[in-house]
């Protein structure tokens, strides 16, 4: 080897060297928000406790009943898909039906389908009550979706909602 390259291939040899010495910053680590899980108990502990004032429900059909009980069930197993499923049956029953709406909503929050979480519990508010446990938790819910896709603004917006939704109790004297 000639003296030029020889030197060239000792310099390229040495800054190789120094580039694989080099240190990187490390990526910054972002701290994961709140999973499925905690989002559904944020909609639960919106709506407050439900016997501390009125609540009008509905006679439903029994057919109904039981495949909202068999979401349930499929909850507490850890199946969401199946509770999904046996919303989805009582939906073609009662598709209006605020109460089973936002139970699917709440599916959908647990699954991770927050576009969908956030169109069932609006649907829900728009057919159903104004006021009430069941008015909190749609608005929860559409603030939980909201928040889980990054759209800080819009979830306060939702949040301010679940304000709306309690009617405070008459005074006697």
């Amino acid at each position: 080897m000639n003296p030029p390259v020889r030197c060239l291939s000792a310099v390229l040899a040495a800054c190789l060297l120094l580039a694989a010495c080099g240190t990187t910053t490390p990526s910054p680590v972002v701290a994961p928000g709140p999973g499925p899980q905690e989002r559904l108990a944020a909609v639960h502990a919106a709506a407050g406790a439900e016997d501390t004032e009125l609540s009008v429900q509905p006679l439903r059909d029994t057919q109904v009943e039981d495949l909202r009980e068999k979401a349930s069930q499929a909850l507490v197993a850890g199946r969401p898909a199946d509770a999904a499923d046996f919303l989805n049956q009582a939906l073609l029953i009662v598709p209006d039906d605020p109460a089973v709406l936002q139970e699917r909503a709440e599916v959908a929050l647990l699954q991770g389908q927050y576009d969908r979480a956030e169109t069932l519990a609006r649907r829900a508010f728009d057919v159903g009550s104004r006021v009430g446990p069941l008015c909190r938790r749609h608005w929860a819910t559409i603030e939980q979706s909201r928040l889980a896709r990054g759209q800080a603004e819009n979830a306060a917006s939702a949040k301010a909602q679940i304000g709306t939704c309690t009617v405070p109790g008459l005074k006697r004297m």
